[in-house]
């Protein structure tokens, strides 16, 4: 059978998905987990809990999983899920509000009204309690260090994989069609990008090179950082500030001056970058490995031959090769200390259970036999989980296990690109830079940060698209220099940097 009949075949069945990774973890979730708790006399113990999606449509309150979560930890979910859109401002209305649920879902700690609340006493401190459940503390001990606050456990952290995120893509069958080697440095990426843009591989007229979508990376490539703050010399330092940022827009101005990215790409949304990658009109963009393929798997039915592969690294002018490391965690959930103490630790079982193998299992793929069955290690699903939104856009956001190949896979994915995926992600766990600020906060950037990112960002825009000199950018930087409140920003993540470091 040849490439494209395989992924004909492929594309005719209703999915086949990943490895169980994590069947040989030797713990057994049955001992552990709240599941010892069915057939007790109790009532199920209500939980009122706030969390995000990130998929087209929540799980109903009649969800079959819901009721499945119910059933094995004895509880009663009332789950108000919110948009990822719309996440932050809802979640801002309720900290203020003072009308808490049993359990709030964060994006992080650093939340601003969130930390004056833990500071005023408003949430459980689980330090004290955590040693209990054995499935949360399987995690990465870097994921707890992370998520503290003032050297104590507050939340408990919905884990995600180190490797495995936002990364650049690339359409292998474009470079095979025209001759071309995968790019490994940014000035290879920019020529295939022209190349791309020249030969319109897939006869669109108007094709693109690069989407532009996360164009962030490229600045990160630039200054071999994970984020905007790098250690150099045991301290932190902002990379706006440095020479190689500068470098990274006119690398920026450059794909736009040559019509290499999309003219306006500065007000596109998700969708339409999903769109533009997903017609053939663009041969680079970035996604995680997991949520690029389902949007592949679609593209598939319309063109078997797409093949879009993650690339393992990029390097800049002058640098080795550069890839990202992700927080190893999406997010946070805290109790408030209205709680009583005994449904604290309900909740705490509960979130147990989600991170044991079979509380995973559950979130991820649903009810064997409803949802999906095994054959040889993998599970295989069926329409039911996709009509019940299971997966990491929905349950997932709550209930994980630590499984360092999650972003390698998708529903859908077929053996042989799961271990690719693995392969690819086990290179990249062999170069890839943490990300030193995480959880660390300035009082400072809680009240101005906003501003000062809105300005940086507006004019990287307008330098990038040619609408101001680059000139424009070095006064930017020396007023930056300059500005009292913008250095007391560094010089307050200099110091909660050092506190981490002292606390070790």
């Amino acid at each position: 059978m040849n490439k494209s009949s395989r992924k004909h075949a492929l594309i005719a069945m209703l999915s086949v998905v990943a490895v169980l990774t994590a069947a040989c973890s030797g713990s057994n979730p049955a001992a552990t987990a709240p599941k010892g708790e069915e057939g007790k006399k109790e009532a199920p113990v209500t939980l009122n809990i706030f969390s995000n999606f990130s998929i087209a449509q929540p799980p109903s309150p009649d969800n079959p999983v819901t009721k499945e979560f119910e059933k094995r930890t004895n509880t009663k979910l009332n789950i108000t899920w919110v948009s990822d859109t719309v996440f932050n401002d809802k979640l801002n209305v309720l900290l203020a509000s003072g009308d808490l649920p049993d359990a709030i879902k964060l994006p992080d700690t650093t939340v601003p009204q969130f930390l004056t609340m833990v500071k005023q006493g408003a949430f459980w401190d689980l330090t004290p309690y955590l040693k209990d459940y054995k499935n949360l503390m399987d995690s990465p001990k870097s994921m707890w260090e992370n998520s503290k606050i003032g050297g104590k456990n507050y939340v408990v952290p919905i884990v995600r994989p180190l490797e495995g995120g936002t990364t650049f893509f690339i359409r292998k069958d474009w470079l095979d069609k025209l001759g071309l080697k995968m790019p490994t440095t940014l000035d290879e990426l920019y020529q295939v990008m022209k190349v791309f843009k020249e030969k319109e591989p897939d006869g669109k007229k108007g094709t693109y090179g690069y989407t532009m979508r996360t164009n962030d990376q490229i600045e990160f490539i630039y200054n071999t950082a994970s984020s905007k703050w790098k250690v150099k010399d045991g301290g932190l330092i902002d990379i706006t500030l440095e020479p190689a940022m500068r470098e990274s827009l006119l690398y920026k101005k450059k794909l736009f001056d040559e019509q290499l990215i999309p003219p306006d790409y500065s007000v596109m949304k998700n969708d339409d970058w999903v769109d533009m990658a997903s017609s053939g009109k663009v041969g680079v963009t970035t996604e995680t490995i997991e949520a690029m393929w389902r949007w592949t798997y679609d593209q598939w039915k319309r063109d078997p031959k797409v093949n879009w592969e993650p690339i393992v690294s990029l390097s800049g002018p002058g640098t080795g090769p550069f890839q990202q490391q992700n927080s190893g965690f999406i997010g946070v959930t805290a109790i408030p200390k209205s709680v009583p103490e005994a449904k604290m630790r309900k909740i705490l079982a509960l979130l147990d259970y989600g991170a044991s193998t079979e509380g995973s299992t559950l979130s991820q793929y649903g009810i064997e036999g409803v949802h999906y069955k095994k054959e040889d290690g993998f599970f295989v699903t069926n329409e039911q989980s996709v009509k019940d939104n299971l997966g990491t856009g929905s349950f997932g956001k709550l209930f994980m296990k630590h499984d360092p190949y999650m972003y390698a896979f998708a529903p859908g994915m077929p053996k042989e690109i799961f271990e690719k995926n693995k392969k690819i992600i086990d290179e990249k766990a062999k170069i890839s830079t943490p990300i030193p600020v995480i959880g660390l906060v300035s009082e400072t950037n809680n009240k101005l940060g906003a501003d000062y990112t809105k300005k940086i960002n507006d004019m990287k825009t307008q330098v990038t698209m040619g609408k101001v000199g680059i000139d424009a950018w070095d006064k930017l930087v020396a007023d930056l220099k300059a500005d009292a409140n913008y250095q007391k920003i560094i010089q307050e993540m200099n110091a909660a940097y050092k506190e981490r470091l002292a606390a070790k």
